[in-house]
């Protein structure tokens, strides 16, 4: 096993590490070296083992993957990154790449395609399925949002209105209209409950 791929696996659910851990250490050329279960694990595990390819999930209880996907790329710009997450929204995607991350696959992806994943991603090739470099296509062709106007996206997924949106942002009421006027034309959509339906189908904002 001298020359078998070394993983990493980053999961906050113990049975899904303990899954994935078991199916790839019964291929010949693959060993699952260390497993972590929060973002800050997963930086130190990476510092302590050095991977040749880290699966990450992005939903993790202490940061969002992405964070984590960042901080290992700062540790070592050459880090091979595949995501592995039951989320598959445009928004999710864009920032895994943006991040760093080389490959995305859903969790219902079958296992031959995981395995081609891992291996590509070792090569250091990316690897994105068709429905996800689809997603990534539409998310490249719209232009990105503020931090201010993800704030106020979030605020009217909350339901609050100008006035609120003002008072929680510590902003005007004209400033807050104009935010909201400005995140219509950018999402191309006509009214606050598109804009929000919009956000919510791409992943900007999620839903308690």
């Amino acid at each position: 096993m001298d020359n078998a791929i070394r993983i990493l696996i980053v999961d906050d659910h113990f049975m899904v590490r303990m899954g994935l851990a078991g199916s790839l250490n019964d291929m010949d050329d693959m060993q699952v070296v260390g497993e972590a279960g929060t973002a800050e694990e997963a930086v130190r595990s990476f510092r302590q083992l050095q991977p040749d390819v880290v699966l990450m999930d992005l939903c993790l209880p202490d940061a969002n993957g992405v964070s984590a996907i960042r901080r290992i790329r700062e540790e070592s710009s050459s880090a091979r990154i595949l995501v592995l997450s039951i989320n598959e929204s445009e928004e999710d995607i864009y920032q895994s790449v943006e991040a760093g991350a080389i490959g995305y696959l859903s969790k219902s992806v079958e296992p031959h395609e995981l395995l081609q994943a891992i291996r590509s991603v070792n090569l250091g090739e990316t690897f994105f399925p068709p429905a996800i470099a689809s997603r990534m296509t539409e998310r490249e062709s719209r232009p990105s949002l503020t931090t201010r106007e993800r704030q106020v996206i979030e605020l009217l997924a909350d339901g609050l209105s100008n006035k609120e949106i003002a008072r929680s942002l510590h902003i005007s009421p004209r400033t807050a209209k104009l935010h909201v006027s400005n995140l219509l034309k950018k999402m191309g959509v006509l009214d606050r409950t598109q804009a929000v339906t919009a956000a919510i189908q791409r992943g900007l904002v999620q839903l308690d």
